[in-house]
């Protein structure tokens, strides 16, 4: 999550995104299982599930933001490109075709590896049905939310509080919205592969990526109302 791309060779930085998207599609699978395993209170591991996310969020963006930008999420990939297009530095539309599919890649093999760790079936299509409508507003909220939150920082100058405050937002998220903060295409894709406490359906899939792309839209046309008026008005006076 960098102000624009860092001058990396793209093949690391596209490794950096599918290791990255990996690990956290592993930490939240895998604190899943676990949390049902520890407990039967549904709170209880929905609050494991939860600080797991967080830690290694904010650990994986502090990690790997120098080298890709700790993207790890398409939607985050194509406002990068889409707010950059007319920048010279900017991160290119053949960049992002490339961070994308590392980032689905990577969000498959990190549920596999997650269930593998736990003595599953490496493959197993989740049954949690997460179609209803008030699950995908929560999707929408919880993507808009992301978006203006790194790219509100980004127009301050503070991305160097995102390791935190992106992890932060998240772990929040899970709580206040009904959908639990999925806020992610690749991770919600590679979180149909299994059938844990942290899967959806695969039917289930395209209704949440296609509200999530609406919710990051809504976010960048937020980002715009708020800090571009602000640039604005402070050039007027």
């Amino acid at each position: 999550m960098t102000a624009e791309p860092p001058a990396t060779p793209l093949l690391n930085r596209v490794t950096a995104e599918l290791v990255g998207t990996a690990a956290l599609v592993a930490v939240v699978v895998g604190s899943g299982i676990q949390a049902t395993e520890l407990s039967r209170d549904v709170g209880l591991q929905l609050l494991a599930n939860s600080l797991a996310t967080v830690f290694g969020l904010g650990v994986l963006i502090l990690l790997l933001g120098p080298v890709s930008g700790a993207h790890f999420n398409p939607v985050v990939t194509l406002a990068e490109w889409w707010n950059g297009r007319k920048d010279p530095h900017g991160l290119t539309l053949r960049e992002a075709a490339a961070y994308i599919p590392a980032q689905i890649a990577g969000a498959i093999g990190g549920a596999v590896l997650a269930d593998a760790m736990f003595g599953r079936a490496l493959v197993e299509w989740s049954t949690h049905d997460r179609s209803a409508g008030h699950l995908l507003l929560g999707e929408i909220v919880a993507t808009a939310g992301l978006v203006l939150l790194i790219f509100g920082l980004a127009k301050t100058g503070q991305l160097r509080f995102a390791p935190a405050a992106v992890a932060s937002y998240i772990g929040a998220a899970y709580w206040f919205t009904s959908s639990t903060s999925f806020a992610n295409p690749a991770v919600t894709i590679g979180r149909a592969f299994t059938d844990t406490f942290a899967g959806i359906a695969p039917a289930s899939v395209p209704g949440f990526i296609g509200v999530q792309l609406v919710g990051g839209a809504l976010g960048l046309a937020l980002v715009a109302l708020i800090f571009d008026q602000r640039r604005r008005t402070a050039g007027t006076r």
